[in-house]
């Protein structure tokens, strides 16, 4: 998968459907947040974000994507977020995919970690 093809399936998990989310993640699948209960796995990741309204628009700063062996792809990044009705959001992130066969991959691990001050 090329830089730009991760990024936009990266994105698309911020803004697509919670289906869109449950095909894309692999059944032992890790998700830390900072809200609680803070670290989910598979189905229970799932299921939080199906009760978690999507995001309307993600802006990524600082991408780095490396490869550290062939199949599995670790990107981390800063995300600027917003939806209607909510406090915009900034978080430094980090996801790992891993390749099920060719051209068909899934996240294997998801994490955030606020920005605690305007300054970080």
């Amino acid at each position: 998968m090329d830089d730009q093809r991760v990024w936009a399936f990266e994105e698309s998990l911020w803004t697509a459907t919670p289906e869109h989310y449950q095909e894309s993640i692999d059944e032992n699948y890790l998700l830390v947040v900072p809200t609680h209960p803070h670290v989910l796995s598979g189905q229970d990741a799932i299921e939080a974000v199906k009760n978690t309204p999507r995001w309307t628009n993600v802006a990524f700063s600082e991408q780095k994507v490396s490869r550290p062996q062939d199949g599995l792809i670790v990107v981390a990044y800063k995300v600027d977020a917003g939806r209607n009705g909510a406090a915009p959001y900034t978080a430094f992130c980090s996801s790992v995919y891993r390749r099920i066969e060719h051209d068909n991959w899934k996240v294997v691990q998801h994490q955030q970690t606020p920005q605690l001050t305007s300054g970080s």
